[in-house]
């Protein structure tokens, strides 16, 4: 006790009267109001149930594990939560390895009333085989960076480390139904924690014998006050536990007061916390562990096509193969349309010139004559080309001659009898 008082760092007088005075001018020595939070950064890791919250200057890590254990005698259909804290010296100079100090258990001791008093995890889901197998949740917090006020960067680092940790499932079976079967993360996914709400404590610190009250106090202010109150809160308002040790007292309206403030804050803190969580599980979405592969063979002839059940995403490979297996049935059919169509015209070509009139087909003269008779051309039929009956032959010979007036294009229609076959060269001889 003696070497932690040794190296433990104290102000000096001038320092202890400079944020003494500056509290009484509602000013802090890092420039807040008396009300003001410091910064809050929430990280995970990539392992469930790490949490990484720094609070300003105070930094402190999370992690979550669960174990299965026999419950208590007195309730064996309940699973338990424990919390343990570990001070490092690297955080502080005045902590030292080893046996936890009576901070270190003063610290374990506000989170673990603030959420096993209040009931927030829901123990009774714990619970794999009454009075034989229940999930043991615990909670190690490190502190990496003394900045002030461990307790609410500490609860937030808890609280985000149960959100996101998730335990693996297990089933019970067996002949006599006793025997527990752990499933991997390969087989089943692991479900997460059933928790109510969310308590947030809030840590004050008193000066001037209680007569000015802070929020969220500093490493050095917590050197100079007087007291300090820690209250825990959710979001809906209700109290879930109050802590205030020392000597100093306190009037029962500036506990009030502090209550007050506690309720205003703790909806917003509550809203970063779920915000942070909800962006680490759509990230962790995104990476889940594929499980049951199976192979598919696909109908269409081709490349084999591997399809994993379950798994929504395909990967790069996967997706070329397809578009390949689509990109030839797709050219299969428009080589089978194409062929389709050349047949049909070559049997236009292969009948009588009585069946056959390329100039019917890829014009239409009425619309040819009202569009020239706009433009002021002249359309005019030669009274040498007319129309001609053969009753022996059945052959018809079609009147195309249209005088284009200064245009020098004229199209003959030639058609032969049946004696040959007639082609698309000897139909059209432009002049």
């Amino acid at each position: 006790m003696e070497g932690r008082l040794a190296n433990m760092w104290r102000l000096t007088v001038n320092e202890s009267k400079f944020v003494e005075t500056a509290l009484q001018s509602e000013l802090r020595i890092d420039g807040r109001g008396l009300y003001d939070y410091r910064k809050l950064t929430i990280k995970f890791g990539k392992e469930y149930g790490s949490s990484e919250v720094q609070l300003g200057q105070t930094h402190v890590m999370g992690f979550v594990t669960a174990q299965l254990v026999q419950p208590y005698k007195d309730r064996p259909n309940e699973g338990s939560l424990s919390i343990f804290t570990e001070f490092s010296p690297m955080a502080d100079p005045s902590f030292e390895p080893g046996r936890p100090g009576e901070s270190a258990v003063e610290l374990g001791r506000i989170i673990d009333r603030g959420l096993r008093e209040s009931r927030a995890v829901d123990t009774e889901s714990l619970c794999v085989l009454a009075g034989k197998m229940v999930w043991s949740v615990r909670i190690d917090l490190h502190i990496l960076d003394n900045g002030g006020n461990l307790v609410d960067a500490a609860n937030i680092a808890a609280l985000a480390a149960l959100m996101t940790f998730r335990r693996p499932d297990c089933t019970v079976g067996g002949e006599n139904g006793q025997e527990v079967t752990i499933h991997s993360l390969e087989e089943r996914e692991p479900l997460p924690l059933i928790i109510h709400h969310l308590p947030i404590a809030f840590t004050f610190g008193f000066f001037n014998k209680g007569n000015i009250v802070v929020i969220d106090p500093t490493y050095v202010e917590e050197a100079v006050m007087c007291g300090r109150m820690t209250v825990t809160v959710n979001a809906n308002g209700d109290i879930c536990a109050i802590q205030k040790p020392g000597e100093e007292g306190v009037n029962h309206s500036v506990i009030l007061h502090c209550l007050r403030l506690a309720s205003s804050r703790a909806a917003a803190t509550t809203k970063i916390i779920r915000e942070e969580v909800e962006a680490y599980n759509r990230e962790k979405s995104l990476q889940k562990v594929k499980r049951h592969p199976t192979l598919a063979k696909s109908e269409v002839s081709g490349p084999v096509v591997t399809v994993k059940e379950g798994h929504k995403k395909f990967s790069d490979q996967d997706k070329d193969t397809e578009m390949s297996v689509e990109h030839v049935e797709r050219l299969k059919l428009s080589s089978d349309e194409l062929r389709s169509s050349k047949e049909q015209e070559a049997a236009k070509f292969k009948g009588s010139p009585s069946n056959w009139d390329p100039y019917t087909e890829a014009m239409d003269v009425d619309s040819l004559k009202v569009s020239l008779a706009s433009r002021g051309d002249s359309v005019t039929k030669s009274p040498s080309k007319k129309k001609k009956m053969n009753s022996s032959e059945d052959d018809t010979v079609e009147e195309v001659m249209e005088d284009l007036g200064d245009k020098d294009t004229t199209v003959e229609v030639i058609t032969k009898h049946n004696d040959g076959e007639k082609t698309l060269k000897d139909a059209v001889k432009p002049k």
